[in-house]
């Protein structure tokens, strides 16, 4: 898919993006870098057995954003997709990660963004809208 393979490469020219999950009524955020694209589809890892897992698995809505000359915001629900060969495609993408991940990223999650709204914005100006 073009759109959302435009809207992962925003993503890794930014470099780091932010994750905003719930947790009650409390909205908490957090940067991330880990980030893969795989099948067709936008996938993020968090390290399992943290503050984030458990807020997603509470409520699979999340919202990221991320600036690099212009900002993304990008509206979600995160699916939990913990295959190996998932893990294994982004340990060979990120191979820093393999020691605290493991050879088939077990010791992370693994999440990809479905009905995704990803709007593109120059200033605060929205330039364009991919859904995915």
């Amino acid at each position: 898919m073009e759109a959302t393979k435009k809207v992962f490469d925003f993503l890794e020219k930014a470099g780091t993006f932010y994750l905003a999950t719930v947790e009650g009524d409390q909205p908490r955020v957090r940067p991330y870098g880990a980030m893969l694209y795989f099948e067709d589809k936008i996938y993020i890892m968090a390290f399992g057995k943290t503050n984030a897992t458990r807020q997603i698995a509470n409520n699979c809505k999340a919202e990221i954003c991320a600036f690099k000359g212009q900002t993304l915001r990008i509206e979600c629900k995160l699916v939990e997709d913990n295959r190996p060969e998932v893990g294994r495609a982004l340990v060979a993408k990120m191979p820093v990660l393999k020691d605290a991940l493991g050879e088939n990223g077990e010791n992370g999650v693994m999440y990809y963004l479905k009905d995704a709204k990803a709007d593109f914005f120059k200033m605060m100006e929205l330039v364009e809208t991919i859904k995915f």
